[in-house]
């Protein structure tokens, strides 16, 4: 049987470690945040606007890459920063650091005021005293992809001072449930290449079931147009927040996000789109403090982030007004990343799983179901018709959905631009239904008069 990751108790990176940090030792995928005009003004104006968390204060940059968010602390006053970078893009931190000290140096403001750290913060070899603010940006898909707000939470437990300061110091995960028929349709269109009986002469379809499993296992990240959300979910009640002040590491390895959402539309629910929020709160004592928030949401300017989107193999139909319940349980994995499970269900009826046992999906079912010994045939006509019984008391009441998906296995979908048409889309364009009165719309009935 297939059981949960068990990474959370005892979670390792190291095998991921060269491909990752070699990933951002290049100058390009530097370029690629540095020119994401969000988070990089965000951050910028966080920082300048609270100048009384880096004024004279010791700085810690978790993280550093370009080197970026150490710049504008010195820019804001700090005394001394600590950037400490693991990957080789260091040596460029350094080199530009360097270049400060030279005759007529335009980043003289640098001068002696950042120090250059190459290697992870959890290594002991790191020599930093405590620090009064901590800034990063460890910051993945869907929040916490590439596992870097643990290196975050790591710096703060070992070189925080008291009463210190975290940059970002919240982050807010959003799900909501979605249609979108063509990038379904596209999906199955790659998985059906399998369900070939005589591709040059050879028999695709016993792969069938694994091609369409492994396409539909893969998150697909991209922007996608706001309009396609069958439920839209409310800041400040239905967000999953994590405070990075006091989240320890054992929450931020397996967690569960619930999920409750009443449908504004009938339609087909293709699966479960994420994205998320950050909030840079400044000195909660002061103030003088300006709080800055960044939204990575599909309504929101766009960011290198983009959000994500969970496909069912099945679309789920739902009505306006019906209640759609579930969780998504995220647990860390040895590739820098999260295992997500995700079981939602449609009405009041019917009992959700526990999401802390384990799931054991379709395929690995039929696979063991062929490989060990047939049960005998009386016992299994009544167990399939103890099955039917059940199956078809299930349909009456209840519709449930539930996958598996690994963050990293990423796909991309880039076939939304937002162009100025989209004002003219209306909800009958993306197949969502209005209910006919929406104050009567309940449980998946409409009343008309």
């Amino acid at each position: 049987m297939s059981t949960q990751p068990s990474f959370a108790d005892n979670p390792s990176n190291e095998s991921r470690d060269p491909a990752y940090f070699g990933y951002y030792a290049m100058l390009q995928h530097q370029q690629n945040m540095l020119q994401d005009t969000v988070r990089t003004s965000t951050y910028r104006n966080a920082i300048l606007l609270n100048t009384e968390c880096f004024e004279d204060k010791l700085v810690m940059d978790v993280g550093a890459g370009s080197g970026i968010l150490s710049y504008f602390a010195v820019q804001a006053g700090a005394k001394k920063v600590y950037a400490v970078e693991a990957s080789d893009m260091a040596l460029k931190m350094k080199k530009l650091v360097n270049a400060a000290s030279l005759p007529n140096a335009k980043n003289d403001f640098l001068k002696d005021r950042v120090e250059v750290i190459q290697a992870k913060i959890e290594d002991p070899s790191v020599k930093a005293p405590k620090v009064d603010t901590i800034i990063s940006e460890p910051i993945g898909v869907l929040l916490v992809h590439e596992r870097m707000i643990e290196s975050f939470i790591y710096a703060r437990d070992t070189f925080l001072k008291p009463g210190g300061h975290l940059f970002p110091n919240k982050g807010t995960m959003y799900l909501a449930p979605f249609t979108d028929a063509l990038l379904f349709t596209e999906t199955m269109g790659k998985a059906r290449f399998w369900e070939q009986t005589s591709f040059h002469g050879v028999d695709l379809s016993p792969l069938y079931p694994d091609a369409k499993a492994e396409m539909f296992g893969m998150p697909v990240v991209g922007h996608f147009d706001p309009k396609s959300l069958l439920a839209t979910p409310t800041p400040d009640v239905d967000g999953y927040e994590m405070d990075f002040g006091t989240i320890t590491m054992k929450a931020l390895r397996d967690f569960v996000v619930p999920i409750s959402w009443k449908a504004q539309y009938t339609g087909l629910m293709h699966g479960v789109a994420g994205w998320f929020d950050l909030l840079f709160s400044g000195n909660h004592d002061s103030e003088a403090s300006q709080p800055i928030e960044m939204s990575t949401g599909p309504s929101a300017e766009k960011t290198h982030w983009q959000q994500v989107r969970f496909m069912f193999r099945e679309p789920l139909a739902v009505n306006a007004g019906q209640v759609i319940r579930g969780w998504m349980h995220c647990v860390v994995n040895d590739m820098r990343s999260y295992t997500v499970d995700i079981e939602v269900i449609a009405g009041q009826y019917g009992e959700l799983s526990d999401p802390s046992q384990p799931f054991e999906p379709l395929l690995e079912q039929q696979a063991k179901g062929q490989g060990h010994g047939r049960t005998s045939e009386p016992a299994k006509i009544e167990e399939i018709e103890e099955d039917e019984e059940e199956e078809e008391e299930d349909d009456l009441q209840f519709s449930r959905r539930r996958g598996r998906w690994e963050l990293h296995e990423q796909s991309y979908n880039y076939s939304y631009t937002g162009s100025s048409n989209d004002m003219l889309t209306k909800p009958e364009h993306l197949c969502m239904y209005e209910p006919e009165n929406v104050d009567d719309a309940y449980g998946g009935i409409t009343y008309t008069v």
